[in-house]
């Protein structure tokens, strides 16, 4: 009876909801390989576990995660580090290239007239570089809600109100539970599910156990997505 209740539960799905970095653009690595050089200039590392914590949390929020965490405070400030992180980053952010699978399912929801939309920890800015060379894909969002709206600000993930918020942002706004999330964070999970709202995770292979848990479904890529197992339209084929 369970698990018969699960897959009703799981097939009402309506709308979509779609984190960007490490989801749909491969955007982490840049950031991987500009703090680590920054830190390194300290004798630092910057490991995965350090990352997962920061990946989802409004840019300044995690610059001091950041800095607590490898005790920085004495040589760096945050903003500094933000400063210094966009130099490096900007030039990387327009050539970002989509991860497997994410054109695929973004086209077969739009062909089936399935509402679509962006929530972002990624500023207005950010968002603009990183989708430079996907801009057509990206266009067939409904809308994109990125984390320096006023109506955010102090309030990024895991709090759930960016996606309420994008939810609400829909013509015809959806019942969170009719909303299907699809995140790499495990913040990003937790903020999915505290706004009552399944989550198909697409996590890095680094992230342990422990970083999975929260999320309804677990995949190792969005080429593995089963649309028809959340009451969406199959892929031609079932494939």
């Amino acid at each position: 009876m369970a698990a018969s209740t699960e897959a009703s539960r799981k097939s009402g799905k309506t709308h979509v909801i779609f984190d960007m970095d490490g989801l749909l653009l491969d955007t982490e690595t840049f950031y991987t390989t500009v703090t680590t050089a920054i830190v390194g200039r300290y004798g630092k590392t910057f490991p995965y576990e350090l990352k997962a914590r920061m990946m989802g949390r409004p840019s300044l929020e995690a610059s001091k995660v950041l800095i607590d965490a490898l005790e920085l405070g004495e040589v760096m400030t945050p903003e500094g580090y933000l400063e210094e992180r966009e130099r490096g980053l900007e030039a990387l952010f327009p050539t970002a290239p989509l991860m497997p699978g994410a054109e695929r399912l973004i086209r077969h929801l739009s062909a089936h007239g399935v509402p679509m939309c962006i929530a972002t920890g990624s500023h207005k800015r950010h968002y603009d570089l990183k989708t430079t060379l996907h801009r057509p894909l990206f266009g067939l969002m409904n809308h994109v809600v990125t984390s320096d709206i006023d109506e955010l600000k102090g309030r990024g993930k895991p709090n759930p109100d960016i996606f309420l918020l994008s939810a609400r942002r829909f013509p015809e706004p959806p019942q969170p539970s009719a909303c299907l999330v699809f995140e790499d964070a495990p913040l990003g999970v937790e903020a999915a599910v505290a706004a009552s709202m399944h989550v198909v995770m697409v996590p890095a292979p680094q992230l342990d156990a422990e970083g999975r848990k929260k999320a309804t479904q677990v995949l190792s890529s969005l080429e593995e997505f089963r649309p028809e197992e959340w009451g969406l339209p199959a892929f031609t084929g079932g494939k």
